[in-house]
């Protein structure tokens, strides 16, 4: 806002009672004798002894009045007046006759500090706003200004007119002028005039102070009452501006729009100014939002204008392909002008953020395309030298093949490194500057995640880069390319596993430190929009160093066809790839091993009463299988478990099912118990089985009525005989084969025996009286298979007494057309129910109702006589 607009209001502040006074205007540190002062409580109720206990402990005469008239006039006493309102006629009256005026809260203030009474000249409720210094700026109604510099005074804050180093707070109804900029660079609080009124209805707590955090809450959003227009920007991207403008006090507005404040532009996109924008409104570039957020002030205007961005990018100096073009004579001049009054008002940019580097640089003249299809993307801020150094004098057409792909290995490492350097320059150290201010955007583990792996491969390929450009220089077709890879090979193997491995770690503290902190997203902002980045995010160029090492094996590769076998450089180049290509396999195995390190700690948690053995440093996790017992040494025949492979152990877990826990009554008590299961981890601990237990592994060979069975043949140093397991796989999408010899391979490793297969046998399913007949009957069949073993009917089984109505119909309507059922078996009863699922009305209604139907259970689900199988018989033993 324009400040001359508050000129008259600002000027009229003198008349109330030496604005311009010292800090300590209001309260001073000198006391007054106490033998002849006394304090005097004006309309304080007798059974207040709060105010009464607090008066007394200064140790002087204590007297009460309704309107302390007859106290006024007494010069033989110095009279301190307590008063409850500093509003009315009895408080005008004290306060004409200048005698010194507390409030409640400020005589208690003080009798807590034991200093004695003070000698204030203005009324002082409290000392909420003790040793606070304010300014005003942008307030033109004079009395809402009078009335808050009377608070303030009465709450022991000082006044000033001008912006001085003393002033703590600014308190601005508007985003906008000199004392605001000031403020906003300078880090000085920018309040709204709600922070009064909200401190003096908290006039009454003793402990609260207006400088707290508590009360930052009323600090001016920094588009305060702006009305700013999106031009050029993608819809999505304005939608989003949008919603940050509105969360920051501004409002969206269209471009015809008289009242619209500014104009905000999106340079990439936008060729021209726009012809409808207000002739007031500024038009500026969208790195002016951003920093703006990031600041938690509305920047300067006259910084970011968008005309001068055109007028550096339409000089002849300043047009695409320039790398370092210089500003016509007209924009120098009006930087010359800025920076004058910049000096006249003190102004000096504090945040990384606002150290804007104005370059005359179109963000298509940055992008350097290398040519090769690997690396073909943006080079952030290649350094100078870097690029003359790559660049050679040797016309391409008369480049040998080998030196060709060479330069464009090159290219492609310079880019590599100008990435690098852009995300330490650009992300990693301003943000670090700023964890050690005030205005962090990050905190140093937050940082750690993002960033702390990352220096060791910028030292390694800067390194290697100068090499490189040194080669390129001085080309020779016998220089020995291979040798310089197999220089850093132990340097890249160092550096990249710790980067890689916890990549995705760090994709997800960078996102989800950008959807919670606004103040980091809107730095993110700010540099995207940088040349430099190559308006590429901070986790698309973080991906990078992940793609390298991949691009500079199929280049090494490109080059060795292009290398004679009587080139020195040949053997070399094939070591170097070789010592590439084992850098990612150890990259991969090293991340495999930690993935499995990690995921051991789920799976820790997702099993109930898990042994704590589970979890070691020297064991990873490998793979997952469910399948469905066939025996019943484990769990029972038909459960369904999961195994989960380490490499030296298996976890034989049980799944929790919801359905037959949704079974029972929701009326009884067990239903309780079954709350807690759905709603608590899924699996349950069996049986934790070393793998040095397990003696054999069999394959049952396929059948037809034999598919995805195997075998287990278990014994530990306390049993003597072996047990024999047996198992259905539960998935069909699992490769039987390929998960038996992934365990033979894990028992092969713990034993220390080279051949694996050994471990493993195949046999035919008769020959252990391995039955799969009744294992697939569902959680029904389950059902009544335990009332038929606990000798219960089925109607006790599910609870028909105490089953809600709804579902006592429907269970009954299904088993109603059959009669009784307690003399049949549990497959019987199963079978009328599938067959009760098939009839309709017609069919019912077609049978005679006094014959009773007779139905025969499909051969599926008929008893069949059960097999043991717990042990190997002697034959069978004999062949393993």
């Amino acid at each position: 806002m324009d400040e001359t607009n508050v000129c008259l209001a600002e000027s009229q502040m003198t008349s109330i009672g030496n604005i311009n006074t010292g800090p300590d205007d209001s309260v001073c540190s000198p006391h007054l004798e106490a033998v002849r002062s006394r304090i005097c409580l004006v309309g304080v109720p007798a059974s207040d002894s709060r105010i009464s206990e607090a008066a007394q402990a200064f140790g002087v005469p204590v007297v009460s009045s309704e309107t302390g008239a007859e106290f006024l006039n007494d010069g033989s006493w110095d009279t301190v007046f307590v008063l409850e309102e500093f509003s009315g006629p009895v408080y005008d009256a004290i306060h004409r006759s200048e005698q010194r005026i507390l409030g409640p809260t400020a005589l208690q203030q003080y009798a807590d500090k034991g200093e004695g009474l003070p000698s204030n000249s203005r009324p002082l409720y409290s000392l909420a706003m003790s040793g606070l210094v304010i300014c005003f700026t942008g307030f033109r109604k004079k009395d809402e200004l009078n009335q808050m510099i009377t608070l303030i005074h009465n709450m022991g804050g000082s006044i000033r007119r001008d912006m001085v180093s003393k002033v703590t707070h600014l308190i601005a109804n508007a985003c906008g002028g000199d004392k605001y900029q000031y403020a906003v660079t300078f880090r000085v609080p920018v309040m709204g005039e709600k922070w009064v009124h909200a401190m003096w209805e908290k006039r009454n707590e003793i402990t609260i102070s207006a400088a707290s955090e508590e009360m930052m809450c009323y600090k001016l959003k920094p588009f305060h009452g702006a009305r700013v227009c999106f031009c050029g920007f993608p819809d999505d991207e304005r939608q989003h501006m949008t919603e940050v403008l509105q969360e920051n006090g501004g409002t969206a507005t269209e471009l015809e729009d008289p009242t619209c404040t500014h104009v905000v532009v999106d340079e990439s996109a936008v060729q021209n100014i726009p012809e409808k924008a207000p002739l007031r409104a500024p038009i500026v570039k969208a790195e002016w939002f951003w920093v703006s957020v990031q600041n938690e002030g509305c920047a300067d205007e006259k910084e970011y204008l968008f005309e001068d961005y055109l007028e550096t990018m339409l000089s002849p100096n300043g047009r695409c392909g320039s790398q370092t073009p210089n500003a016509s004579s007209s924009t120098r001049a009006r930087k010359r002008k800025r920076l004058r009054e910049a000096m006249c008002r003190l102004i000096q940019n504090e945040s990384p953020a606002l150290h804007k580097r104005r370059s005359s640089v179109s963000d298509a003249g940055l992008l350097s395309i290398s040519g090769s299809f690997l690396d073909c993307t943006v080079s952030p801020e290649k350094q100078p030298d870097e690029s003359e150094s790559v660049a050679n004098d040797t016309p391409r057409k008369i480049q040998s093949p080998r030196q060709q792909v060479f330069m464009e290995l090159v290219q492609t490492e310079s880019n590599y490194v100008g990435i690098l350097c852009t995300i330490m320059s650009m992300f990693k150290t301003p943000l670090e500057d700023l964890s050690e201010s005030e205005g962090q955007l990050l905190n140093n583990t937050e940082l750690k995640i993002i960033f702390g792996n990352l220096p060791p491969i910028f030292e390694v390929h800067k390194q290697m880069l100068e090499e490189l450009c040194w080669a390129a220089s001085h080309w020779k077709e016998d220089f020995s390319i291979g040798q310089v890879f197999l220089k850093y090979a132990p340097d890249l193997v160092k550096a990249y596993p710790p980067f890689v491995n916890f990549f995705e770690n760090t994709k997800e503290m960078l996102v989800k430190c950008d959807q919670t902190k606004p103040r980091f997203h809107a730095f993110l902002k700010i540099c995207q929009t940088k040349p430099e980045c190559g308006r590429q995010s901070l986790q698309e160029l973080l991906i990078r160093p992940v793609q390298r090492l991949p691009s500079i094996s199929l280049l090494l590769s490109d080059i060795l066809k292009h290398t004679n076998k009587s080139n020195q450089d040949y053997s070399a180049l094939e070591q170097a790839l070789s010592s590439i290509r084992e850098v990612m396999m150890h990259i991969n195995e090293d991340k495999r091993k930690t993935e499995g390190q990690l995921v051991m700690f789920d799976i820790f948690n997702d099993i109930d009463n898990c042994p704590a053995q589970l979890v070691s440093s020297h064991r990873s996790f490998i793979v997952r299988c469910d399948v469905i017992e066939l025996s019943d040494g484990l769990s029972g025949r038909g459960d369904s478990l999961v195994f989960f492979l380490f490499s030296d152990m298996m976890e034989v877990c049980k799944k929790r099912s919801k359905v037959f826990n949704s079974l029972k009554s929701p009326n009884t008590t067990s239903s309780l118990h079954s709350m807690k299961l759905s709603n608590g981890k899924p699996y349950k601990h069996i049986r934790l089985v070393p793998l040095s237990n397990i003696k054999r592994v069999i394959n049952i060979k396929e059948s037809d009525d034999c598919h995805n069975v195997f075998a287990l043949m278990c014994r530990s140093n306390q049993e003597l005989k072996e047990k024999l397991y047996s198992f259905i796989l539960a998935d069909e999408e699992t490769d039987k084969l390929a998960f038996l010899r992934m365990l033979c391979r894990q028992m092969a490793n713990t034993l220390c025996k080279a051949d694996a297969d050994n471990f493993l046998a195949s046999l035919e399913s008769h020959q252990l009286d391995i039955d799969t007949s009744d294992v697939t009957l569902g959680t029904l069949g389950k059902a009544f298979k335990f009332a038929s073993r606990t000798k219960m009917k089925v109607g006790r089984a599910f609870s028909f007494n105490k089953t809600p109505s709804k579902l006592k119909r429907a269970v009954s309507t299904m088993m109603s057309p059959f009669g009784s059922t307690t003399s049949l078996t549990p497959a019987s009863q199963l079978a009328q129910m599938r067959l009760a699922s098939c009839n309709n009305l017609n069919e019912l209604e077609s049978s005679p109702i006094t014959e009773e139907p007779s139905y025969v259970a499909p051969m599926s689900v008929q008893p069949t006589r059960k097999n043991k199988c717990s042990s190997l018989n002697m034959a069978a033993l004999h062949r393993l």
